[in-house]
């Protein structure tokens, strides 16, 4: 049956490019190039492809069923046991994880800051300039802002990237030619697991559903491929800036951005400290978004903005990270927990949402063909892998 249209334009994918480029995805690809050069590439080339994959599948069970994955989770998942297990998992992986990891977005948003202006109490201003615009309740006005800051994001990086003059030849062979030793495999599942996000499988779900209506489904896949591709143009761009820098002991962004500056000006730094501000904000004000709407669907709150839970979940973890990354202090126990939390979520949510793409009762003629079926296993076999090494790592 036509519906009408619910799409009153702007891009739902550019709020998942947001928020999977976060600090902790400028450290990982800055440490992939400093270390690696052009020879990982192609591990982010096979991860854009894998998230625009299982984006798109959230993206589809969100505009058909009308519900976000956590509500359909506890909605299809009958034996009470598993479904309390699954949900707890959830709620430990995303809620408490993105508590952990928020103080990181802000740090890293307010260390970008402190490049280009130096600020007092920049982390406070940030996460009041992030609560308010969560607290209007607009994703309108929450999409324009991060749209503005994904733009910067995307010309800052990508402009510093173009000042090195990276070889053709050798991007060439990075991107397309799959090679790697065996000591390269933890920056191999670390590029993976941070460019494919549980929770951005969520966050994706819960906002398509208001957005699109099962009559545009090829426009929000387009929607999907041209945001995914641009937060993983981002992440080539740090890779390639990194393999162009001489200094020894690069472990992140601030160590790029320093390091980058003899080389090719202050103008290089400038444009770094511009690209991490953005990146950490953008993430500080998705990460609490995302948790909001997984409690909702976990605890079956009314689809509501507004909601005093949804208000109290994305409140408490945005308080969480600005008061952290005020003082300094780094919760490596809860981050760990997070990490091993994450570890066991993504092969399973992978699972889940090619089970739930596949039904009938859900998605009617929008099911999965059978390719998709089969790429869908390969995918899950690949984030098995990397789950059992982030456990192992986080312990």
């Amino acid at each position: 049956m036509n519906q009408p249209k619910t799409n009153k334009g702007g891009s739902p994918g550019l709020l998942i490019a947001a928020a999977f480029i976060g600090p902790g995805t400028v450290t990982v690809c800055t440490i992939a190039g400093a270390n690696n050069q052009f020879q990982l590439l192609w591990v982010m080339i096979i991860s854009i492809v894998a998230t625009i994959f299982l984006q798109e599948i959230a993206s589809r069970l969100g505009i058909v069923s009308k519900m976000g994955l956590a509500g359909l989770l506890r909605s299809q998942v009958k034996h009470p046991i598993i479904r309390v297990l699954l949900l707890g998992l959830v709620v430990c992986a995303i809620i408490v994880g993105n508590a952990a990891y928020e103080a990181g977005n802000i740090s890293g948003a307010v260390f970008g800051l402190k490049v280009v202006a130096p600020i007092p109490y920049g982390g406070v201003l940030l996460g009041l300039i992030a609560g308010a615009l969560l607290w209007s309740g607009s994703y309108k006005i929450i999409e324009k802002a991060l749209i503005v800051l994904v733009g910067i994001m995307s010309i800052s990086f990508l402009a510093t990237a173009i000042i090195t003059q990276p070889d053709i030849i050798s991007l060439a062979k990075g991107m397309l030619l799959p090679t790697f030793e065996d000591d390269q495999l933890l920056i191999i599942l670390a590029l993976v697991g941070t460019t494919i996000v549980p929770y951005n499988l969520f966050l994706h779900a819960s906002i398509a559903k208001n957005h699109w209506n099962n009559t545009e489904l090829a426009a929000a896949k387009k929607d999907t491929i041209r945001s995914v591709i641009i937060g993983g143009i981002i992440s080539l761009s740090i890779i390639i800036t990194a393999a162009s820098a001489t200094e020894s002991n690069i472990q992140n962004a601030a160590d790029l951005a320093l390091g980058l500056e003899p080389l090719y000006g202050s103008f290089a730094k400038y444009l770094i400290g511009i690209g991490l501000f953005a990146a950490g904000i953008t993430s500080a004000i998705t990460a609490p978004l995302a948790a909001a709407y997984v409690a909702q669907g976990c605890f079956n709150w009314e689809d509501n903005p507004k909601h005093a839970g949804f208000r109290a979940t994305w409140i408490g973890i945005l308080l969480i990270g600005t008061i952290f990354s005020s003082i300094g202090y780094k919760p490596i126990d809860i981050i760990k927990f997070a990490q091993v939390a994450n570890g066991l979520l993504l092969p399973i949510i992978a699972a889940l949402i090619i089970w739930l793409s596949s039904k009938t009762s859900i998605l009617g003629q929008f099911t999965n063909k059978k390719s998709t079926t089969i790429i869908g296993i390969i995918i899950i076999l690949i984030t098995l892998s990397l789950g059992i090494k982030s456990i192992w790592s986080a312990l």
